[in-house]
């Protein structure tokens, strides 16, 4: 009888222990997301993309669409170790202090940090080929987050081997992801690495397992698509094995578009979804597939990127979103020449220089050799990029946050 009692007390304290913890973070009621202090929380916000998950067309490129290619064209123009210095003042510059400070002044209450894995592992990326800087970098947005009252969305926008095949997973043309087993097994390990230094983090709203899984374009998307469920039940194991006070957060495959291969959403009590959307009709009836989705299985959608439009579609998007019960982040929050936030402007040069030659013939050695700018005048452009990217030098458009829903001063 004694150890009967012991076992009910102790079950009953873990139960208010995790009675606490669940009045601490963000949780899940139904289709609503719900704050600590009981009120509904409808995420408006946006994305810090590029920052950590290079992208080409960022950077006025066309071809050299992804973060290799762009490291492999810089290398090429100004040498590896010009490169590297490259990439840790890019991360330094490009979001800060302020940006976020801006961010939570335009009325936002979320922003979703897009990261590649590399960021967690010993692998070369962005300047380091080993002792990565992931954990630094989330912890100074963390903090920042915590000041000026935001939440975070930690969002695996590149996954090991790839979930998307192309640019924007950094990858190389097909979403080597679902037929590795290496991968999905270091895709687990770093989200439960994450997990495990976050699992206490409040500010945290949730773990973005993979962004835009499975791109379109592939004969085979139909068999790649019944992998997805279970790689991502897979990971969530892993993530609760430390953590289990956080969301996560579910992207449908096709441009997360798509959500007709999940069956199964109760094998966990604290997962969302979440979709995207460029393009199309912003009324409704567009979107009837993904309130569908929300209303059948009754656990709160979000829409984790839109925008890259005219002021008076993205306006009236967000009208049905929010007419919808469906939040959002627009993506980016910074980029040169608008269509963002917080738009900086090129180098003069950036064109004649980084543009040309990148885009061009560089197949051959001859080629890189023949076509190479004069290294120190692409240093010179390169590290006005870097200062044009910082907040002090970015001009607010301020239609663009208008359209969104947000204050613009």
């Amino acid at each position: 009888m004694r150890l009967l009692t012991i076992i009910v007390a102790a079950l009953m304290l873990s139960a208010n222990v995790q009675a606490k913890k669940d009045k601490t973070f963000v949780t899940v009621d139904k289709t609503n997301l719900v704050k600590p202090n009981g009120e509904k929380l409808f995420i408006l916000g946006t994305n810090l993309g590029n920052w950590l998950n290079p992208e080409g067309y960022m950077f006025g490129l066309q071809k050299t669409s992804s973060y290799w290619m762009i490291d492999q064209a810089i290398a090429q123009m100004v040498g590896p170790d010009a490169t590297a210095d490259f990439w840790k003042a890019f991360k330094e510059n490009y979001i800060t202090r302020d940006d976020i400070a801006f961010i939570a002044s335009t009325g936002s209450n979320t922003v979703r940090l897009p990261f590649n894995y590399k960021l967690f592992t010993d692998e070369d990326y962005m300047g380091l080929t080993a002792g990565q800087d992931g954990f630094a970098i989330v912890d100074k947005v963390v903090g920042w987050c915590k000041e000026f009252n935001l939440y975070l969305i930690l969002d695996m926008h590149d996954c090991p081997g790839g979930q998307t095949g192309d640019n924007i997973d950094n990858s190389y043309g097909y979403p080597w992801l679902f037929e590795s087993e290496r991968s999905q097994q270091l895709f687990c390990d770093v989200w439960k690495k994450i997990a495990q230094r976050y699992k206490d983090e409040p500010v945290i709203l949730g773990y973005e397992l993979m962004n835009e899984p499975i791109a379109h374009y592939f004969d085979n998307k139909d068999v790649l698509n019944q992998k997805l469920e279970p790689l991502y039940k897979r990971a969530v194991r892993a993530i609760r094995e430390v953590d289990t006070n956080h969301i996560i957060l579910l992207g449908g495959a096709q441009w997360n578009g798509s959500f007709e291969m999940f069956t199964d959403w109760t094998f966990d009590n604290k997962i969302m979804y979440t979709c995207h959307r460029y393009g199309g009709s912003a009324k409704k009836e567009a979107f009837m597939n993904i309130i569908d989705f929300r209303d059948k299985t009754q656990l709160p959608m979000y829409m984790g990127e839109t925008g890259h439009n005219s002021d008076e579609w993205q306006a009236e998007l967000c009208q049905m979103m929010r007419d919808n019960n469906i939040g959002y982040t627009f993506w980016p929050y910074k980029k040169p020449e608008g269509s963002c936030m917080n738009a900086f402007q090129k180098p003069a040069l950036w064109d004649s220089i980084v543009v040309r030659f990148a885009e061009g013939e560089r197949a051959r050695y001859d080629s890189i050799r023949s076509r190479r700018p004069d290294p120190a005048v692409a240093q010179r452009v390169l590290n006005e990029y870097l200062e044009n990217c910082r907040y002090a030098n970015c001009t607010p458009q301020k239609g663009y946050i208008r359209s969104m829903g947000l204050k613009a001063e």
